[in-house]
């Protein structure tokens, strides 16, 4: 049987993020939209989908996603055929964060559309902040995960595991895909990534920021498919 691919969505995010990649996909491989919105660990959220999904797995993981998709591959390294990280990060956490973390629950627990209105500029590549489609379309996704939702996200990216730790021992092929303009998670973070795995390449979106795939869905799903297909023949 085929591996299912398992996409991953990042902090307050849902399908919409890789909905361009599952339909890339479709008929090709068997494609998992994942639902961490009830996730308050990273690797309680690994061990749900692993729990949730039968035989072997490619997981891609955007931002925390990604953070999940290498705590999967960390508990369960015979089912994780392959994984796709995409502006994410495997640092633990750092001296300072929880103040600027907590900073945020609050901001979102007061008003989650002013929490909306703060965050998604930054994330963005700085030409595109204009961009009244795209920002309606997160404005909208962080609307429908709601306050305690980016509550538990928070607290579960505040004490997530130290991938760092174990990156080197994660043996199935790597592609990580970090972009020209991400601010939050930049492309020597993913270069660290990309060293340190024993099997792992670095593709680079230009003209995006931390939300390449919805930044720039053609040519990060380009970029995936073709990696897809080279390496597991599970895409044209």
């Amino acid at each position: 049987m085929a591996a299912t691919l398992v996409l991953i969505p990042g902090l307050v995010s849902d399908s919409i993020v890789w909905a361009p990649l599952a339909e890339a996909a479709f008929g090709f491989t068997s494609v998992r939209h994942a639902d961490l919105s009830d996730g308050r660990s990273i690797t309680g959220m690994a061990r749900k989908l692993l729990d949730e999904t039968p035989g072997d797995i490619i997981a891609v993981g955007h931002s925390m996603g990604g953070r999940v998709a290498m705590e999967m591959a960390h508990i369960a390294p015979d089912r994780i055929r392959g994984l796709v990280l995409a502006n994410t990060g495997h640092h633990p956490k750092r001296e300072g964060e929880e103040v600027k973390r907590q900073q945020m629950i609050d901001l979102g627990n007061r008003s989650i559309e002013e929490l909306a209105r703060q965050w998604l500029p930054p994330m963005l590549d700085p030409a595109r902040v204009g961009d009244r489609d795209l920002i309606d379309s997160l404005r909208a996704m962080v609307l429908r995960a709601g306050s305690e939702v980016h509550e538990r996200h928070i607290r579960a990216l505040i004490g997530r595991p130290d991938a760092s730790a174990y990156v080197a021992d994660i043996t199935c092929p790597i592609l990580l895909v970090a972009a020209r303009q991400d601010g939050w998670s930049p492309i020597g973070q993913h270069q660290e990534i990309a060293d340190a795995a024993p099997d792992a390449e670095l593709v680079i979106i230009e003209n995006a920021g931390h939300f390449a795939p919805v930044e720039r869905p053609a040519e990060t799903t380009a970029a995936i498919t073709e990696w897809l297909a080279r390496r597991f023949g599970e895409t044209q």
